[in-house]
């Protein structure tokens, strides 16, 4: 049986009112169907930007959840002053503080005091195309100036003191980046803009985010050689020769001393300058931009502490940003001028005077100006060199400048007294000469131009050097010098 089922008659559809020109809406072109799907794209591109947007802030937000940052308190009253140097100086501190599960990584008990491992000053050019990182062995005597306590008092100055006892001023967990600043600023005269302090866990999460370093061992390397303790080799940890490490077995690498050259301190510095140099090429390898550094400073930030000039995720990320165009061969990596004192480390002089000088005036270690001016050069211009102060091996050290500009230097010797306190370009009499000397100075800053009638016409420039003279390369620092594209298993020990 069926049942029949009353239909329903079909809606009649209405038409649209006419417009004011007489044209019915959805009439026509389509013109209306076309704003609808105008319409539904701005709305797609609009919550995509809003999505965008609040991506964007969360991993901002979450990046600057991660950064800590200590008091700057703890910092000095009486600092060397900003103005005075170009360039920006940011203090690098590895800490093998045991809290927050670096213990696990590097040994040692969690209830022990912060101490720094190892810690260098980076100094970034004006023209933001050329670095140094001078790394400060832990072993070196230094003054460490007063310091803020945790109970807010200050300690007394302690000279002839090991380098790393400043992180441990105050005995706490996390250390003391602000006394270690502190003294960094009293032993180079240079004002440090940033301190970053980064610990095991952190090194490691950077190693595991590039996916590997590669660095190079000029030996097989076991377990003995990270615990001189063991009272066997125990099993082997790394081959001789090229290879990519990360996370623990990158801790591994940076930390091994012993059985190495002579398994000293100083030893361990060049092999992690090596690995500090492969990291910075395989981030330049990726590509320096936000979405690949996002991740190296997530990964940073968790185990970072930083002064607060540097405690924001915009604030740590434009500076990473800032530092893109600096080429690998002008990434340079040097030790400050050292000498054993027994078992520990002295800092050789005048050398390192000169060196924090050139930081200071933004010379590069061969005495050029990074200030963005044509390079000078010497081509056609005779000097004789002569060295006015009581400093030993300036006019040899002056005289090797020159000659790297093009300068031909005819002679370096003492000069008749040995008290100047100015520098002078002296000139001769005859054509020339006097535009001569004004070049040589362009070059060796604070030098004053001078006629002089015991220089015959025609006869070559006398560069008499005063005690304001700064220039030059501090005397056998490039031969312990190595550049960020150097190859890993170069110069890696000493003895």
């Amino acid at each position: 049986m069926t049942t029949s089922r009353q239909e329903t008659p079909p809606r009649r559809r209405r038409k649209a009112p006419p417009t004011r020109h007489g044209h019915r809406r959805g009439s026509g072109s389509g013109s209306g169907k076309r704003r609808g799907r105008l319409r539904l794209v701005l709305a797609v591109v609009l919550s995509l930007l809003v999505l965008a947007l609040a991506g964007g802030g969360w991993i901002y937000l979450r990046l600057s959840g991660n950064i800590e940052t200590f008091d700057a308190d703890g910092l000095a009253k009486n600092r060397p002053d900003a103005a005075a140097s170009k360039g920006e100086n940011v203090l690098v501190i590895g800490s093998d503080a045991r809290t927050g599960g670096n213990s696990a990584l590097g040994g040692g008990d969690k209830a022990d005091i912060g101490r720094s491992d190892t810690a260098f000053l980076l100094h970034v050019y004006a023209d933001h195309r050329h670095a140094v990182a001078v790394s400060i062995p832990r072993d070196t005597l230094v003054t460490i100036p007063s310091c803020r306590l945790p109970d807010g008092s200050w300690t007394p100055e302690q000279p002839d003191t090991m380098f790393n006892a400043a992180y441990s001023v105050g005995q706490t967990a996390k250390g003391n980046p602000a006394c270690t600043q502190n003294t960094v600023e009293k032993l180079t005269g240079l004002r440090v803009d940033h301190t970053v302090v980064i610990d095991f866990k952190g090194f490691a999460a950077l190693t595991d985010v590039v996916g590997g370093v590669d660095v190079c061992l000029p030996k097989d390397v076991y377990q003995g050689n990270l615990d001189p303790h063991r009272t066997t080799r125990g099993k082997k940890l790394f081959t001789k020769g090229e290879q990519s490490v990360s996370g623990q077995k990158a801790l591994d690498y940076v930390r091994i001393r012993h059985g190495i050259g002579d398994g000293s301190d100083i030893g361990r510095i060049k092999r992690q300058q090596a690995f500090v140099s492969s990291l910075l090429k395989k981030v330049k390898e990726e590509g320096f931009t936000p979405t690949r550094l996002l991740p190296l400073a997530e990964a940073a930030t968790k185990s970072m502490t930083v002064d607060p000039g540097l405690g924001s995720a915009d604030k740590l990320l434009s500076f990473a940003m800032s530092l893109k165009d600096i080429d690998l061969h002008n990434t340079r990596f040097i030790t400050v001028p050292w000498r054993y004192e027994g078992q520990r480390v002295a800092v050789v002089q005048p050398d390192a005077d000169a060196l924090w000088s050139a930081l200071k005036d933004d010379r590069t270690l061969d005495g050029a100006d990074t200030g963005g001016k044509q390079p000078v050069s010497g081509k056609g211009i005779s000097v004789a060199v002569q060295n006015g102060t009581s400093t030993d091996g300036l006019a040899a050290r002056a005289a090797e400048t020159l000659r790297k500009h093009d300068f031909t230097v005819t002679a370096t010797t003492d000069a008749a007294s040995r008290d100047h306190t100015t520098t002078e370009v002296q000139y001769g009499p005859g054509p020339g000469q006097k535009s001569r000397a004004e070049t040589l100075a362009t070059l060796v800053r604070g030098a004053e131009p001078k006629r002089v009638d015991d220089l015959e016409s025609g006869a070559g420039l006398r560069l008499v050097l005063g005690s304001s003279y700064r220039g030059g390369a501090p005397s056998g620092l490039s031969e312990h010098t190595r550049s960020a594209d150097d190859n890993p298993c170069s110069d890696l020990s000493y003895g």
